[in-house]
């Protein structure tokens, strides 16, 4: 089979090695498409992300659908959910097995993800995906399933205000979740344009450009939200969501940001009383809540991909995500 793996910063290769074997509770899956995002460009132009370094060449990868196939669901088409926590530590057992410390990760080292033509993962783990979603739009729950998270953390109810910070992929699934929740009033930021008219596209109110300093004009004469999402990864984006957001407001981090370090101003977070709630991945049921989302035509997926590649053209798409030209890339390592 085909295998894209990063051997260094800036550095993919193909590869052909031998077909996976599944092992036990797995099942064998030919993969179909995979999103890029984030979290890949930081592994792709550092060779790591936060203090995890690729220590030998890795597969990329998470956000991912395929068809299994071996066995007695072969040709189903499903998404694989890319976590894969123990189920008996602490943070398991109290409901939060996204913040198992020993998770396996598609895609996080030593984990590799699913650039690849074949992958064997974990039965329960792959999610059947109705006819109503297709083939490259299923990498697409992922995201969608962290934007899910991101509005349970913060507590948002139907006819309150929200601020999202950052509209790339992540931002707009949030802006997109946000107006299936019923909120009422939402504003966007970014720092390009294209993503900008994305934001209204997606149900953004409002959206504005971000300025040198991250900061959109105009931002402390805006009518405060109640709550804000940061899904840049920069901290402009947290300084513009305390200033956005209304006294005792909640702020969601969501973005992961490129020195592994957050700094912001104390007298907007503290002086207004904000609770900043980190926000890291998503739940199991965040997916299966997001594929019922999208089949129930509650929220939609149009007009998110903007370039797809073959596997062989890895590298182009790994370029084209460092341009941030677009919205979301799929690599399809398989038709």
């Amino acid at each position: 089979m085909e295998v894209l793996r990063l051997h260094g910063a800036k550095d993919v290769r193909v590869h052909q090695e031998p077909d996976p074997v599944p092992g036990p509770g797995e099942d064998l899956v030919r993969v179909t498409a995979v999103g890029l995002c984030g979290s890949d460009l930081h592994w792709y132009e550092d060779g790591g992300i936060g203090f995890d370094k690729a220590v030998s060449p890795l597969v990329l990868g998470h956000e991912m659908g395929g068809v299994i196939a071996a066995g007695p669901r072969e040709g189903m088409r499903v998404v694989i959910e890319p976590a894969n926590p123990c189920g008996h530590c602490a943070a398991c057992r109290a409901g939060d097995a996204n913040l198992c410390p020993s998770v396996k990760f598609c895609g996080h080292a030593p984990i590799d993800g699913a650039l690849r033509t074949y992958m064997a993962w974990p039965q329960r783990l792959l999610l059947s995906i109705p006819d109503s979603i297709a083939d490259d739009d299923v990498p697409l729950l992922e995201p969608l399933g962290i934007a899910l998270h991101a509005l349970d953390l913060s507590h948002v109810r139907a006819g309150m205000s929200a601020g999202v910070f950052g509209s790339g992929p992540i931002g707009l699934m949030i802006i997109r979740a946000l107006r299936a929740a019923g909120v009422g009033r939402i504003v966007a930021t970014d720092a390009l344009p294209h993503r900008v008219a994305a934001a209204l596209a997606s149900g953004a109110d409002e959206a504005y450009l971000t300025a040198v300093d991250g900061l959109p004009e105009g931002i402390h004469g805006w009518e405060p939200v109640d709550v804000a999402f940061e899904a840049a990864g920069e901290d402009a984006a947290i300084e513009a969501s305390n200033i956005a957001v209304r006294l005792g407001g909640r702020v969601v981090v969501v973005g992961i940001p490129p020195t592994n370090r957050h700094s912001f101003t104390a007298r907007y977070a503290r002086g207004k009383g904000l609770a900043l709630i980190f926000a890291r991945r998503m739940k199991f049921i965040h997916m299966l809540q997001a594929i019922e989302l999208v089949d129930h035509g509650l929220v939609s997926l149009d007009g998110l991909i903007t370039s797809t590649y073959p596997l062989s053209e890895g590298a182009a798409a790994f370029d084209a995500l460092v341009a941030r030209s677009g919205l979301k890339i799929i690599v399809k390592p398989t038709e």
